[in-house]
């Protein structure tokens, strides 16, 4: 009798060892997750209903199990709220430790120097990972860049982050602008570092594009910049053909060809170099300009020097088939 209680009292410290050998065990074994997982973890939530979530994604066996080793192994870190990538087999360890770090999956929106808002607009009502809807943001507002979001949130709070970035990188750049600045506002400063934007795609080019605008616009002289003769034909995209020249002639807001002075206001949203380009603009002489056939342009001082230029331009073109 006495041996048969050794015996049961021996089997079940047997069982007991290991049940604790499997709760211990289950804290680092492999999870169940055959891929990896996007866990979105809401405001407020707890320990609990991220158990729950876990286990509705597939990515831990039992909310209860995971929720009592998370107590007894956890260290007692509060979860914080965001979405986190669960890795393929992550452990019950894993996942307590990605949430408490709060190391959440990074999502981008780009927004490209020089985009004109309307297809900023377009970009962000086709992303269908954010909700609600907004209007065409004003044109200049926003700042070119990378912009984080999470997923569900509104258009309308992305949209802020970035005029809000554009009125604190103008706010800075215009407070060390240099002197004797043809721009009188801030608002002249994007709505002429828009105009060079569009005019070079080369950074280095930037601050010789201003120069040269900077001096035209002290004489007296036309801007005469092709993309301002398209934005309001397009609202600033490609016009996908050659300018006619009923549209050179066209008299409006914003055609330079027309007009002398800044157009009404930007025709794109400029990156920062540009800006910087406007409100540092080379010290030049130059009042011309045109392609040089390598994807920049060469720079004049005199009427008679910029016509040889477009004549090698015209040149160029015509042995390349385009004219």
């Amino acid at each position: 009798m006495r041996r048969l209680g050794c015996g049961i009292v021996l089997i079940g410290l047997a069982v007991a060892a290991f049940i604790a050998f499997r709760f211990v065990y289950g804290w680092t074994e492999a999870g169940p997750a055959g891929k990896d997982i996007a866990l979105v973890v809401p405001e407020g939530a707890t320990l609990s209903d991220a158990a729950v979530l876990l286990k509705q994604a597939g990515a831990v066996r039992s909310a209860d199990a995971f929720l009592t080793r998370a107590k007894v192994f956890g260290g007692g870190q509060p979860i914080k709220a965001g979405e986190f990538v669960i890795p393929k087999g992550a452990s019950n360890s894993a996942i307590l430790s990605i949430l408490q770090g709060g190391k959440t999956l990074t999502r981008l929106v780009t927004i490209p120097e020089g985009m004109p808002s309307i297809l900023v607009h377009e970009r962000l009502m086709a992303n269908e990972e954010l909700s609600g809807g907004i209007k065409v943001p004003e044109e200049g507002s926003v700042l070119p860049d990378s912009y984080a979001y999470d997923k569900g949130e509104s258009r309308e709070a992305v949209l802020k982050r970035m005029q809000a970035a554009m009125d604190r990188m103008l706010a800075k750049l215009w407070a060390e602008r240099a002197p004797n600045l043809v721009v009188k506002s801030p608002r002249e400063a994007i709505t002429l570092a828009s105009i060079v934007e569009k005019e070079t795609a080369i950074p280095r080019e930037r601050p010789m594009v201003a120069g040269v605008y900077a001096n035209r616009l002290r004489a007296g002289m036309m801007l005469q910049a092709d993309p301002t003769i398209i934005y309001p034909i397009t609202k600033g995209k490609p016009l996908g053909r050659r300018i006619r020249k009923s549209e050179i002639a066209a008299v409006n807001d914003y055609n330079t060809y027309a007009m002398v002075g800044l157009p009404k206001g930007p025709i794109a949203n400029p990156g920062r170099l540009s800006i910087l380009a406007v409100l540092h603009p080379a010290e030049t002489k130059a009042l011309y300009f045109v392609a040089d056939g390598k994807g920049g342009h060469i720079f004049a001082d005199t009427y008679q020097e910029h016509n040889d230029n477009v004549r090698k331009w015209f040149e160029i073109r015509r042995a390349r088939g385009e004219l």
